[in-house]
């Protein structure tokens, strides 16, 4: 990585700069009126860029071994800019049921009412997706493993069958960062990441980014971007690129004590079972294996069945070391809620019960088991 911004600029330093702008000047007039020739990669307008988030752009390509990256301001910002560049009205979409909530919604209550076809299909279907092929499907939206449920996806198998039929694919990647797995490298065509997460890593920023090699596609995507107003702010950027500077050391720190404590809820008399791809017992388990370098620091789990939801409040109210937030990724712990109606109303979820979803953080591994277990002993005491 150059720490220089430009090849002729003659400063050089560890730390990034933050260039704050919203316009561009140019020195002619021929200069102003040719400006949209500078896009993708130019400088045009603030909206679209600065060298603070193109140099953030690079290295995220860079960590994803893609040709081209967008940053974006959140990750839910990051899948639906990608859908709105490339879905229209007539085009027939496929969407695993156990992506992100945000993508279902979107392509239920907005795409869907500007006529694209939207169909939700198993998250575990794999090379049986091509009975759903249509003539007019355009794209195969992903995310392994499922952000609440976990599922995994055989993406190989799915890319491949997409790839006969000229069909896009998108995935969310979050959960194992590029460090684990690289979506493009097995044919996926656009590489979402929740910066938010892993790459920003301290809870303080929201930003998305895509990940692709077409160069075709790279300008709509920047033309999307600008259209859409999807800009993001250069200090953001800044942060996000102090946060690659660990972003190994915590993911991989993260992942060891998250696997730690997977197999020991496995163990727990009130846990009927842990969701996470990593433990042998897993239905997913030898899809990860056999693609996956690594797991990310997110687990869900199913408590023993509770006549009363006031028994998962003394669960939750026990908890001294996990907050109780939506996020995830970050380097404090954090559990949410997902209610039983949550499960019920799926088509294809792997339980009907209610799910408690942790993220582990970098705090004492032995803390972190032991306020889990007063609070599995709290629940128990509920019951």
């Amino acid at each position: 990585m150059s720490f220089r911004d430009h090849a002729d600029n003659p400063y050089a330093s560890l730390s990034p700069a933050v260039w704050r702008g919203s316009t561009v000047v140019f020195d002619t007039f021929e200069d102003f009126m040719a400006r949209k020739s500078r896009q993708p990669d130019g400088y045009s307008y603030g909206l679209t860029g600065t060298p603070t988030s193109r140099l953030l752009e690079r290295r995220i390509a860079d960590l994803e071994g893609a040709r081209h990256a967008v940053v974006v301001p959140s990750g839910a910002s990051a899948l639906m800019t990608t859908l709105m560049a490339f879905v229209r009205g007539g085009d027939h979409l496929l969407i695993s049921e156990s992506c992100y909530g945000a993508v279902k919604t979107f392509a239920q209550q907005w795409l869907a009412k500007m006529g694209v076809q939207v169909e939700f299909y198993p998250p575990t279907l794999d090379a049986g997706i091509a009975g759903l092929i249509r003539p007019n499907t355009r794209m195969i939206c992903m995310e392994a493993p499922g952000t609440i449920t976990m599922e995994m996806q055989d993406v190989g198998a799915i890319t491949a069958i997409a790839r006969r039929h000229g069909v896009l694919t998108m995935m969310d990647n979050t959960w194992a960062s590029p460090l684990f797995f690289k979506p493009l490298e097995h044919g996926v065509d656009f590489v979402i990441e929740a910066a938010t997460k892993f790459f920003g890593g301290h809870s303080d920023l929201l930003m998305g980014s895509i990940a692709l090699n077409d160069a075709e596609q790279y300008a709509v995507l920047r033309e999307t971007q600008s259209i859409l107003g999807q800009s993001t702010s250069p200090d953001d950027c800044f942060l996000v690129h102090r946060g690659l500077e660990t972003l190994e050391l915590r993911v991989r720190e993260q992942g060891r004590k998250a696997l730690h404590i997977a197999r020991w809820l496995e163990d727990q008399e009130m846990v009927s079972q842990v969701l996470f791809p990593a433990l042998e017992s897993n239905p997913g388990h030898r899809i990860w294996r056999d693609n996956f370098t690594g797991n990310g620091c997110l687990l869900s789990m199913v408590l023993q069945p509770a006549v009363d939801e006031r028994a998962f409040g003394a669960f939750f109210n026990a908890l001294r070391h996990f907050p109780i937030g939506a996020s995830w990724g970050g380097t404090h712990s954090l559990v949410a809620y997902y209610p039983a109606a949550q499960q019920q109303a799926r088509r294809f979820s792997p339980t009907q019960q209610p799910i408690v979803r942790l993220s582990i953080g970098l705090e004492d591994q032995a803390m972190l088991q032991n306020d889990l277990l007063q609070a599995l002993d709290a629940y128990a005491r509920a019951l």
